[in-house]
């Protein structure tokens, strides 16, 4: 197991990794609309999800891992009226990869920011000795 650490991207505001790599499988912690310094990148969903989607190039980056590696990808949203919104930033960001993907909506998301994203990827860094 590897912990996985940038400062490209916010630390983690608990008791836990930006992410873990296992076997060449990258898991990401959920990543909010956090810059790396820790203060909210802005007000709108958009904003927001323009970048959690930069902070999960990091974090994937740090791991050996690109967004053409993603295999699943959960989108907690605050509010489901913002769907078609995230939905052009994520296709934006992915362009033709389409990892399976479950949006679901919460109640509420730390720093009561409107978005939140986890991801599953694969490592290209990974070397299995075993």
């Amino acid at each position: 197991m590897k912990f996985i650490s940038t400062k490209d991207a916010p630390e983690a505001i608990g008791p836990y990794s930006q992410a873990i790599e296992v076997n060449g499988i990258v898991y990401t912690s959920g990543q909010i609309g956090l810059l790396p310094d820790g203060k909210l990148a802005g007000e709108t969903v958009d904003i927001q999800m323009h970048q959690v989607m930069k902070n999960l190039y990091y974090v994937l980056e740090a791991a050996g891992a690109q967004f053409e590696d993603v295999i699943k990808t959960t989108i907690y949203l605050e509010d489901m009226r913002d769907f078609d919104t995230i939905n052009k930033i994520y296709e934006y960001h992915f362009k033709d990869h389409r990892p399976a993907r479950s949006t679901v909506a919460v109640r509420s998301l730390p720093k009561n920011v409107k978005v939140e994203i986890d991801r599953i990827a694969i490592a290209h860094t990974h070397v299995d000795f075993g």
